[in-house]
């Protein structure tokens, strides 16, 4: 088996300063662009010495000695958990883009008859995993951003009906319910009514009239004993009884936009 090492450096470089400079964005390392190009390059030059025959111990603190190096080049030292945070970062990116590209060479180079599969003789290009490489991690960045602005919108809520009921659920920060109580001006949490079903008595519900798309109705409140958000007890809010399950999966409350302005 003839090996290039010049193609072996080129394409080792350009995913180690790809997964570099997804840390960088990340993590917002602020870290310069020549940091990241000198840590590749080390890491490049320095996987030469893999090919030297050395026990599989050796081998594997080899690896975790030249990924620590790496990331000290790029990202400096600050305190131990700033740079296992860059380190455990590092081998997190780097086994998610090596899943991805295994699964490639998966898909391309073999087919199947159950769970028997046979290789087809397709390799993925080099030039393929070249162009590949930036665009999954890419993709894993952009995902990462969209869970990190949504993380930001989920709540733990628990509603106490009196001092010997309770209820906890998650409950998402919706900016579209602005529903008030007209008369006491206060905001309303809105719960889907089956999971009080048969469970817990409201007891003196007030009705307050509410207008939606093309539709006007009274809304089934009531006033709890006390609310806790995240541990944190907020005041002077109704809750409302919703007859309609909520489109988002898993949750059975939707805050009021209000709740911002008290946590």
């Amino acid at each position: 088996m003839i090996i290039y090492l010049d193609i072996v450096f080129i394409i080792n470089f350009i995913i180690d300063f790809s997964l570099l400079l997804t840390i960088n964005i990340a993590l917002k390392r602020y870290s310069k662009i020549s940091k990241l190009i000198i840590s590749a390059l080390f890491g490049s030059t320095s996987l030469l010495s893999l090919f030297i025959a050395l026990p599989k111990y050796l081998l594997i603190i080899f690896k975790i000695l030249l990924a620590l190096i790496m990331v000290l080049i790029a990202f400096g030292y600050k305190n131990i958990k700033y740079t296992i945070s860059n380190l455990l970062y590092f081998y997190m990116v780097s086994i998610i883009l090596g899943g991805f590209l295994y699964f490639l060479k998966v898909e391309f180079s073999y087919s199947h008859n159950g769970l028997v599969f046979y290789y087809q003789g397709i390799t993925i290009n080099y030039l393929f995993i070249i162009v590949l490489t930036p665009f999954i991690l890419y993709v894993f960045l952009k995902s990462l951003n969209i869970l990190k602005e949504v993380k930001n919108y989920y709540y733990k809520i628990t509603i106490f009906f009196d001092s010997n009921s309770k209820i906890s659920l998650p409950a998402f920060l919706d900016t579209g319910n602005k529903l008030k109580d007209p008369i006491t001006n206060k905001p309303i949490i809105l719960i889907n009514k089956k999971i009080l079903k048969g469970k817990y008595n409201i007891r003196s519900p007030m009705y307050i009239p509410y207008n939606s798309l093309n539709h006007h109705s009274l809304l089934e409140c009531f006033k709890p004993t006390k609310i806790y958000l995240n541990d944190k007890e907020v005041k002077n809010y109704l809750i409302g009884l919703s007859e309609n399950s909520f489109k988002l999966n898993g949750i059975e409350c939707l805050l009021n936009y209000q709740i911002l302005e008290d946590i």
